[in-house]
């Protein structure tokens, strides 16, 4: 199974919209959304039927047995995070301040408070003709980077047949998109036609060449600043980055995600551009890796 990782340095590039694109043309049979802090590429991407949900255990979560503690306050006082409150005659856990460290526990004198598995969230899978996998992570929880690897790993187990499999990443350079470069066949980034997009750009490029992935950068919008858009495959040039191409802005974009559809539905000039852009991405794919000792 080949994989199309598909960034962006910051949210709003367009990355969603061009996901959704390549899964309408490549007929897509696998297809993930690893921006498991916000996802939405089912609002653009039709899925069908209920998915199948598992919970997903993050770091663990102090809890306090109302029974045994005395409200002595020794655990709140010794909490860095301050996430232990004394109220009347107990104390209480703030789910949300606290942070798994474990001290709690070891000053409490009663043996009142023990560490406990958090379910930080949910992975959803949806399997019919084609496998979707996603996830919901819980408001306040972190380790959002292993929620991503749990979202792939339940696609690659449920769709071990498809040819191809289109990730749809997060935004930036976090935990979520470390996690979800590695393994990549191919990571292409979408960049807007400004001075920041470059510098997302260069900053995702960066991130990427640690895991040495294969990248490519497309421009949205691109003639929306026409010198912004020279300037970024001009740097593409100069680093030996594959540029795949410009899409042009584009209200029918604007119009097929407020239906809930993906552009490839609509048709129109960015519709166009991103069909070639898709082109030689699968052009990318089919190419054979490289000898890394250049043999």
């Amino acid at each position: 199974m080949k994989k199309l990782l598909i960034l962006s340095g910051k949210g709003g590039t367009g990355k969603t919209t061009t996901s959704a694109a390549f899964i309408q043309f490549a007929q897509a049979r696998a297809f993930a959304d690893c921006d498991v802090d916000a996802p939405n590429l089912h609002l653009v991407q039709a899925v069908e039927g209920e998915p199948e949900a598992f919970d997903y255990l993050g770091s663990e979560k102090a809890s306090i047995d109302p029974e045994l503690c005395t409200g002595c306050g020794i655990c709140a006082d010794a909490c860095r995070f301050d996430a232990i409150r004394r109220e009347g005659d107990h104390c209480r856990v703030d789910p949300y301040a606290c942070e798994g460290c474990g001290v709690c526990t070891y000053v409490c004198p009663q043996k009142a408070v023990e560490l406990q598995e958090d379910v930080a969230g949910q992975v959803l899978l949806y399997q019919g003709e084609q496998a979707f996998s996603t996830a919901r992570l819980r408001t306040g929880r972190g380790n959002s980077g292993k929620l991503v690897s749990e979202v792939k790993l339940a696609l690659f187990k449920h769709a071990p047949q498809a040819d191809l499999a289109i990730l749809d990443g997060s935004p930036g350079i976090g935990c979520p998109v470390i996690s979800s470069i590695s393994g990549a066949d191919l990571v292409l980034v979408v960049t807007e036609p400004s001075l920041s997009g470059l510098s997302d750009l260069e900053r995702v490029l960066r991130t990427a060449a640690g895991f040495q992935a294969k990248t490519a950068v497309c421009v949205n919008k691109a003639d929306l600043s026409p010198a912004h858009a020279d300037e970024i495959e001009a740097f593409c040039r100069e680093h030996q980055v594959t540029f795949l191409g410009r899409v042009p802005y584009d209200r029918r974009a604007s119009e097929a995600i407020n239906a809930g559809k993906s552009l490839a539905e609509v048709g129109g000039p960015a519709c166009e551009a991103l069909r070639k852009i898709f082109d030689g991405a699968m052009a990318l794919l089919a190419e054979p890796p490289k000898d890394p000792l250049g043999a």
